[in-house]
């Protein structure tokens, strides 16, 4: 892992370890009109998807939860977006 690519599960919860579990979680999108949203919902295909036997290797995906305003111009900063 570097901090430029999260690759895996193992790398996400590398890079979270250093943060209290308390700390709220947020989704930064749209480096160029840069949002802020809560996650929503985590889930694995092709286990969580349809049933079906998988064929394709499994995907953790997080999803993007409600929209909470436009990315504060620190976070922005932070993520190399500004």
């Amino acid at each position: 892992m570097n901090h430029n690519h999260i690759a895996t599960v193992g790398d996400l919860i590398a890079a979270l370890d250093r943060y209290d579990a308390t700390t709220p979680v947020r989704c930064a999108t749209q480096p160029g009109y840069p949002l802020e949203h809560t996650i929503g919902r985590v889930v694995r295909t092709p286990d969580d998807a349809d049933g079906a036997p998988p064929t394709d290797p499994p995907v953790v995906w997080l999803g993007v939860g409600e929209h909470v305003g436009y990315l504060p111009a620190p976070a922005a900063d932070a993520l190399g977006w500004s």
